[in-house]
């Protein structure tokens, strides 16, 4: 009998030893997450429509502080609207902040004070100095935390996001028709910042000058304003963002060596222009060819559309932090990234007012 049990606990070892090292470790396994929606305005309805299609996530409510709002809303969708922050943060394990700018900070605070992940939109606070104190309680928390500057989930910029190499200069134009809604922060905080993030997604250099300028037209900060931002690379970012414009217009345009990149955010549209020396006739004769001279060779320009795969660019943000937390890696738009957007804005905007007092 002594000798049946010893083989038996040997073998035992051998399948327990064989199962630890196939099974993945407890915060490695996929698990349904509570989430719980702060704000239930315009884009707080759409996050809320948005959370319902990732079967990952499990939607417990919303707060808002409108009652009124949040009975319409709670009825429209069939959730819980919770009586305060408190008793919803106490409810989830992600909080999905949609409120204003200026309750971001102490809503993230009451969050991450509770140790929960935070899904925040973007500006990602109201200034700088409360977008660092919010990295620290984000560390101390040992938590996730991811800002929503959606357009680098638009499906035209994630179909060029690979062709797009150390690119030397960009322009971007993001110009929108005349809304009453939001002319309460400058046109850089409300529309800028989106082109901010993508241009500090793609030169990885630090900044070594900053100019502005800008106007208010309608409201009682700038409606129209342009940045040229220029990195210790060489690289040069110009930026225009207008609130008053008679059409609506996101479009970007990358050029790199032998390459030019065009993303339209609005139309989810993308074009790459590639150029490429060549020492006789293309083989294509529809290729178009610029001779450079004598003795200075040809050039073979090439256009190509690729694939945009159609897709929901905020349900593919809330999903990237869905993944983030699961695989406990770094959320793709990270708190960091969020205070470098903001530090530009706010560089951007004393540009602005600088200018703007010299009127």
């Amino acid at each position: 009998m002594p000798v049946f049990i010893a083989i038996l606990n040997f073998y035992c070892a051998k399948i327990t030893k064989a199962t630890a090292q196939n099974w993945l470790p407890l915060h490695k396994i996929i698990t349904m997450l509570k989430i719980g929606v702060l704000g239930a305005g315009h884009l707080g309805k759409i996050h809320l429509k948005c959370i319902k299609q990732i079967p990952n996530f499990e939607l417990i409510g919303f707060y808002d502080t409108d009652t009124e709002t949040a009975e319409k809303v709670s009825a429209e969708f069939q959730l819980k609207a919770f009586d305060s922050i408190d008793s919803l943060i106490e409810a989830v394990d992600v909080v999905d902040i949609v409120t204003p700018t200026v309750s971001h900070y102490a809503c993230a605070a009451q969050a991450l004070r509770k140790s929960r992940h935070v899904f925040i939109e973007k500006p990602i606070v109201a200034t700088p100095a409360e977008a660092l104190s919010l990295m620290e309680l984000a560390k101390e928390a040992q938590v996730k935390v991811q800002v929503g500057h959606v357009e680098r989930f638009n499906p035209a910029f994630i179909a060029v996001q690979p062709t797009i190499k150390n690119p030397m200069f960009i322009e971007t134009h993001r110009l929108a028709m005349f809304n009453p809604r939001g002319t309460d922060v400058p046109v850089v905080l409300d529309l800028m910042v989106h082109d901010i993030d993508i241009v500090l997604s793609v030169i990885r250099s630090s900044i070594k000058k900053i100019s502005a300028s800008g106007v208010s037209v309608v409201s009682d900060t700038p409606d129209i304003a342009n940045a040229r931002i220029e990195f210790t690379n060489g690289a040069v970012a110009n930026l225009t963002a207008s609130r008053i414009s008679l059409k609506n217009m996101r479009k970007s345009r990358f050029f790199q060596k032998d390459a030019y990149i065009t993303v339209d955010f609005l139309e989810k549209k993308a074009e790459v222009v590639r150029m490429k020396s060549i020492d006789k006739e293309p083989e294509n004769p529809m290729s178009m060819v610029i001779d450079l001279g004598t003795g200075k060779g040809m050039k073979e320009i090439n256009f190509d559309q690729p694939e945009v795969k159609p897709s929901n660019a905020i349900v593919a943000e809330l999903e990237s932090f869905y993944s983030a937390i699961a695989n406990n890696q770094t959320p793709p738009v990270s708190i960091e990234d969020g205070y470098n957007v903001l530090d530009v804005a706010y560089q951007i905007l004393d540009k602005v007012n600088s200018t703007s007092s010299k009127l």
